[in-house]
Order: C-alpha cells, then structure tokens, then sequence
C-alpha cells in the first residue's frame, strides 16, 4: 500500500497542525538506565517520555487505536515509544506491529529506541512496514556516555561505565546503518544535559550525518526527580537554538518536538492524553475474548451465501465475514466443518476451527454445541435472515425483534439428532 511518508507531523513540521499520531504503550521493559530517567511517576498533565497511565498488550494496543481513530480520524501515524525500549520487549512490539498491519494498513507505522536491541529486528521493521525510526543517541564518545547511562543490559550481562557506554553505541550506530540501507527514515534524538553533553553534541550530529540518518532532535534535559541529574537545570533556549544552528549544518534539526509521552495521542499542538486517559484505561483492562481484535470475524451457516438458513449440526462449512475498511462487511473464505458424528467433540474441534470468531450464525442450534461454543467464547445466535442484516446486529447492536434474530435457543426442526446439531 502507497503510504504518503509526508504526514508524519514528528518527521515534517509543515503537517504538525493537520496530521496526529498515538503512541501505544506496549513496551514497559528497558534495557538501558539513563540517568535522566525516572519512570515511576505519572501525571497526566505531564509530558515527558517514558511516562504512560496504562500499558497495554498488543490485541489491547489495537482494540485503543480503534477507539482513538474514531474519536479523531486525523491520526496518521502509529508508533511505539515505551514507556521502556520497543526492543526490550520485542514480542510485543512486533505482535502490535503485526496486528497494526492487519487492521490498519494505512497507517504510517513509527518506532522510537535507544538502539541497543534493535539489530536482530531490522528485517521485521522493514517487512512490517515501518517507515520511520528514532534511536535516542546522547552521546558518541563511550567516556561521555558513562556519565548518562548508568547500566547497560545485553541480554543476562549488565554493562557499567565506559563499557556499557561502548556496546550502546557500537549497538547505536550500526542500527542507523542498517535501517538506512532498508529505506527507514531515521530521526536522532539527543538530549542536551548542561555539563555533561553540551559541549559534545554537535559532534553526535557530525557522526549521525555521515551515516545516513535524516533530521536530529535535540531535546532540552527535563530535569526529574529522583534521578541522578535531577539537581541539573533545563537548558533554555541561549543553550539550544545556538546548538541547533550549528547541528543544522551536518543534519536537519527538528524544532517542533513536544517531548511526548508513551502514551501521548493527537496532534503535537493539541495533545489529547488526558482526555482519552480513561479510554486507555478502560483498553487496558480487557481480555482477549473481550477485544474485537482478539476475534474480528463472524461465522455463517447458509447454503447459498445470501441467507442465513443451515441448522449448526447440518452445516459441513461455513463462510467467514468481516468488517470491510471501507464500511459494510466483506466476505473473508469458507472454512471446513468437523466431521459429522464425532459427539461433543465435534464442538470442541467447530471452537478451534472458529477461534478467531465472536460469533457463528445458524438456523438453529442445539443444546450441547451452544455451550461448547459459548464457553469457548464463540457466541452462537440463531437467525433468520439476509446475512448483512444479521452482521449488521452483530457488529453494530440494535433491536433484535426487528432484525429476526434471537439470540442462542432451538430452532424449529432441530430436536438435537441427525446432522450432529445436539
């Protein structure tokens, strides 16, 4: 799918104002500890990185991007930001990345790390569609990096001083390389510590350039508590501008960043955290047979694909619906039935073969394999009708009398023998 990798607002400030992002928080784990970094507190009205008011799973992560597309349609850009490493928690990102793909292609999809795990996921990111990049690099000296990074975990081994300082950037550098050579379009993050880096960061931008990333961002210290440089000051805009100046020369400076939080959502100039804090909540606290994404499709049982008109126990397959991008439904495969005459069993096997399902529609049902199903998390309903009106109910709720569908019971003509329907 053509994406245009103009709209994101972090990457070009010309479309700030007309294109939002959301970052989901999927990634609580990190790798490295920064001495600027303090995790543990939260407010919403606060906007730093590394700070989220829930983490989520991925089929959560998704269930939420929903919800906040529907609530402002000017999102544009997907990423990942923590509140940890992405690549701390590799799974999970690219299981989100995955099901990002799956349920919202359009999307432009966007990762920000330290780069110290990222090497091994290169070709993921790239097959996944990821089309922009953030590694966080503060320092390209191993003995300016000791005074930020106070450990450095590589895999069972934790790094301290120089060392650790040394294999984060090796790992760094050797990231910005690799995505480059797969098309990825790579933002350095630096951030200015007065004392410690200040007098070194044009440096970083000397080096970054010559490997091939595209803009640098040079973020003021947001001093925090409890950290080691929490009795720093907040370089001011004397500090930065002129820092920025002089980068600009090597690498295009950004100059609109909003230092975000992990869960940060809407546009840069009208962030949207706090409002949708409960929705994020809420996300959070689903389970899997709760979130649509966890089973997307309905199940039906008809014999000409337009009624739905097959008692359960008769059906020897079953079309598998949808919802459609662009709205109404769509028609997805058919799928085989378990064999007739295997007792309950057979429901058990009809779960398996519909675990992705919410819902199976039939004419009629009986008994045992409602159980089976329900307890399995496939809700069964009997209907009769057109099969859009039905998913219409299924997906969207609505008066089930004027829809001629009730939910679960025995239909007419299904005593629970024959076909197996019992």
């Amino acid at each position: 799918m053509h994406k245009d990798i103009t709209k994101h607002p972090c990457f070009n400030k010309e479309t700030a104002g007309s294109c939002g992002r959301v970052h989901l928080p999927v990634a609580p784990k990190c790798n490295i500890q920064c001495n600027y970094c303090n995790r543990k507190y939260d407010c919403v009205n606060e906007s730093r990185p590394g700070v989220t008011s829930s983490v989520l799973k991925p089929f959560q992560a998704v269930e939420y991007m929903d919800k906040v597309l529907a609530k402002e349609p000017r999102i544009t850009v997907a990423g990942i930001a923590g509140p940890g490493d992405p690549f701390a928690n590799p799974a999970e990102t690219i299981e989100t990345m995955r099901l990002l793909n799956q349920n919202h292609p359009h999307l432009l999809f966007c990762l920000s790390s330290n780069g110290m795990g990222i090497l091994p996921y290169l070709d993921d990111i790239a097959e996944l569609g990821v089309s922009h990049v953030t590694i966080t690099i503060s320092a390209v000296d191993p003995k300016v990096g000791a005074q930020i990074y106070a450990w450095v975990k590589d895999g069972n081994v934790v790094y301290h001083g120089e060392k650790g300082a040394e294999v984060l950037l090796d790992r760094q550098l050797r990231a910005i390389k690799g995505l480059k050579e797969r098309g990825i379009i790579v933002k350095v993050n630096s951030i200015v510590i007065p004392g410690i880096n200040d007098e070194h960061i044009i440096e970083v931008a000397k080096v970054c350039a010559t490997l091939g990333a595209d803009i640098q961002n040079m973020i003021p210290l947001k001093p925090t508590a409890d950290t080691p440089f929490s009795h720093l000051s907040e370089p001011g805009r004397e500090t930065v501008l002129p820092l920025r100046r002089e980068g600009g020369e090597f690498i295009e400076q950004m100059t609109h960043c909003k230092r975000c939080r992990a869960d940060a959502v809407g546009l840069l100039g009208k962030d949207q955290s706090a409002s949708l804090c409960g929705t994020l909540q809420a996300c959070s606290k689903l389970k899997p047979l709760e979130a649509k994404l966890a089973r997307p499709h309905v199940a039906v049982a008809t014999r000409e694909g337009m009624l739905v008109n097959q008692h359960l126990g008769e059906a020897t397959s079953f079309q598998i619906w949808s919802e459609a991008d662009t709205g109404g439904y769509r028609f997805i495969e058919e799928r085989q039935a378990p064999e007739v005459g295997c007792g309950p069993q057979r429901w058990a096997d009809l779960s398996d073969v519909l675990k992705d399902c919410r819902a199976v529609l039939s004419a009629a049902i009986g008994e045992t394999p409602r159980m089976t199903l329900e307890k399995n998390g496939v809700k069964p309903y009997v209907v009769d009708g057109v099969i859009e009106d039905a998913l219409r109910f299924v997906y969207e709720g609505g008066d089930m009398n004027a829809l001629k569908v009730r939910r679960t019971g025995i239909g007419g003509g299904c005593a629970g023998g024959g076909g197996g329907c019992g």
